[in-house]
């Protein structure tokens, strides 16, 4: 018999050393390993509604399915959705928009990458809030492009003005990413910071600079808050690319419909190609359930029902964390996380790595069974000694209850720390 050779090790691109991911799907190997060990963790990681796909989308979808919409359908979205999309933006936002400029991709995920891929060549700078999404710094440095985190900060609600963003912005910008609600510190902006900003970008940056409002979170609004949307500030309209889509509003995750619109239709078309490339097309019977959701008035009770939920969540745990020593946790005014500051407890642990956060992560996982996500999770350009965890309130309340009296106990456990990191579990 002849020897068979052994498999040659794959040699992969360089480029994807540096393309990260988002841990709150990363982190699911090591919840395993704890729930192996008969361990119930309790996972405030996610950031995905508990709570099923409204009644009346499921039946608009199951309806698509009879009537045959499961084949290929228009690369840049079904027509009845676009519409819809177009006429709920622009009428919420008092801007025109119309069905040719939007996009439809699956989920809110591909814009963010497509726009570095067709705006920005090699040495292009792109701006983006730090903390925030992680794939907004990710796939910049995947595609050569220059990351330029602008940094959130506490102590302003983690929300920003005209002086944060003017010192950052060159020649070079060619996108500035906005998110507001923000993930993950829920942060919103005021119609007038917006108009600041907006100010800012108009006289310092580029004329082709675009800016992408992340708009995902825009009806998860507590107490009197208000979304509030650049693309609404006078001339801005036509620097940006407005986005959103149904994974939080409607507790849709699976359903796997986003959109962007974009300032023209020529831009829309190289959007549509990429999707094309990629995708071919999103499912029409998905489509057209989102239409359904965006236009039929069952939406705003289901919606309000949730983030009625969401609030009473948010108002419990709150001052709970307060209450905790060591940890400081701002009001979330959108969205559904909270975003604690555990700088005393990672003292108190005699934790001193420049990611301590990270570390009181894992022993918070391993040794207490909760699932949370540490501060580099959301960008790691300048995050080190900054010391939060984003901790889901898309979580039953008894559940909520729990993990705080965890969180309560781990904070205190000098000894149980010490004995974790001998066992050499930090990721």
């Amino acid at each position: 018999m002849p020897t068979v050779p052994p498999p040659v090790t794959a040699q992969f691109a360089s480029r994807i050393s540096a393309i990260g991911s988002e841990n709150a799907f990363k982190i699911g190997p090591h919840i395993r390993e704890v729930e192996s060990r008969g361990t119930r963790v309790i996972r405030c990681n996610i950031g995905e509604p508990d709570f099923p796909l409204p009644h009346h989308i499921a039946e608009a979808v199951k309806r698509e399915i009879d009537r045959g919409q499961t084949h290929y359908c228009d690369p840049q979205g079904v027509e009845p959705l676009r519409a819809a999309i177009a006429k709920s933006m622009g009428e919420s936002r008092g801007v025109e928009i119309t069905p040719d400029r939007v996009v439809v991709f699956p989920g809110a995920k591909p814009p963010i990458g497509f726009a570095q891929e067709i705006y920005c060549d090699p040495g292009a700078e792109v701006i983006y809030p730090s903390p925030g999404f992680p794939i907004y710094e990710s796939f910049t440095r995947y595609l050569g492009a220059v990351p330029v985190p602008l940094h959130l900060r506490e102590e302003q609600s983690f929300a920003f003005g005209a002086r944060d963003i003017e010192r950052l912005i060159t020649g070079r910008t060619k996108l500035i990413y906005l998110n507001f609600p923000s993930n993950p510190t829920g942060g919103v902006a005021s119609r007038e910071q917006l108009e600041e900003i907006a100010d800012v970008i108009m006289a310092l940056a580029p004329p082709d600079v675009r800016v992408y409002s992340d708009e995902v979170y825009e009806h998860i609004l507590y107490g009197c808050a208000k979304h509030h949307s650049i693309a609404s500030v006078r001339g801005m309209a036509e620097r940006t690319i407005l986005v959103s889509g149904v994974s939080k509003s409607y507790a849709w995750t699976g359903g796997r419909v986003g959109w962007a619109v974009l300032p023209t239709a020529e831009e829309a078309a190289v959007f549509r190609n990429l999707n094309i490339n990629y995708f071919s097309c999103v499912p029409a019977y998905n489509q057209l359930g989102a239409a359904h959701a965006i236009e039929s008035p069952q939406s705003a009770v289901s919606i309000a029902e949730m983030v009625g939920e969401f609030e009473e969540r948010r108002d419990f745990i709150v001052p709970r964390l307060n209450a905790i020593d060591g940890i400081t946790c701002a009001m979330p005014q959108g969205a559904f996380y909270v975003f604690p500051n555990i700088a005393g407890v990672c003292d108190r642990l005699g934790i001193h790595d420049h990611f301590a956060s990270s570390m009181f992560q894992m022993f918070l996982l391993y040794e207490y069974g909760v699932a949370t996500l540490d501060r580099k999770s959301f960008g790691q350009i300048g995050a080190e000694d900054k010391h939060y965890l984003r901790i889901s309130i898309a979580t039953a309340m008894d559940d909520l209850q729990e993990a705080v009296a965890r969180i309560e106990r781990a904070s205190t456990d000098v000894e149980g720390f010490r004995r974790f990191i001998a066992k050499g579990k930090v990721a």
